[in-house]
């Protein structure tokens, strides 16, 4: 019960911040909501997008899952709540940002390089989950063959960010508001020995170190 008590703790000082100190924001939130960017992060408890970007509540709209994976576009597809969520947010709230988040130490990454949770010898949802990042699984061990596992991992889960922006492209909607300039696709990877962001760079096909005098 120690971290449950905590948690009531944490929420007993947000009560009092937002609904006590600041109580305009909720005023205004109690309304709708209009977050301008959706971020697409891993379930990891240590990749907080909202901790991390110190976002107020109500500016990101986010989806979490394991390894931060966008599956394709199809329509009535199976377990399409990852897909309806990506429909409301670039629909509905009409989000100006997309961003897929991933992070060094993905345990999912890590089932997929493994083929731990392709196997289903542990694992009964999660080979079939990870396998939408199976392209970048190939492409690693195509180009590292020789590399320690670790090196693969890594080169994996940032190539699987890739392979999410590319299946953001395949929702013809997603698709239609690139092309009018009114939406935006970000690559990022949190490297959490490092304690880094970095952004995937389309003019140099790398990940580079995101600060705020050079955002992508």
């Amino acid at each position: 019960m120690k971290d449950i008590g905590k948690f009531i703790t944490g929420f007993e000082r947000f009560q009092a911040k937002y609904f006590g100190e600041e109580q305009g924001l909720f005023s205004q939130l109690r309304q709708s909501q209009k977050p301008r960017t959706l971020v697409i992060a891993c379930c990891d408890s240590r990749v907080d997008p909202a901790m991390m970007t110190g976002a107020d509540p109500g500016e990101l709209f986010v989806i979490r899952n394991v390894a931060n994976l966008v599956p394709p576009y199809r329509h009535e597809a199976e377990a399409p709540g990852i897909r309806a969520a990506i429909e409301f947010a670039t629909k509905s709230l009409e989000v100006e940002h997309i961003i897929v988040l991933g992070h060094s130490s993905c345990g999912g990454i890590h089932a997929l390089m493994d083929c731990e949770g392709t196997t289903h010898t542990h694992y009964e949802f999660v080979g079939p989950w990870v396998s939408i990042a199976q392209r970048a699984r190939e492409q690693v061990l195509q180009a590292l063959p020789h590399k320690s596992p670790a090196v693969q991992a890594r080169a994996c889960e940032q190539a699987a960010i890739l392979v999410s922006l590319d299946n953001l492209l395949s929702f013809p909607w997603v698709q239609e508001r690139v092309n009018q300039g009114s939406l935006l696709l970000h690559g990022w990877y949190f490297d959490i020995d490092a304690g880094e962001l970095l952004a995937y760079n389309a003019q140099t096909s790398m990940f580079s170190a995101l600060n705020s005098d050079g955002l992508e």
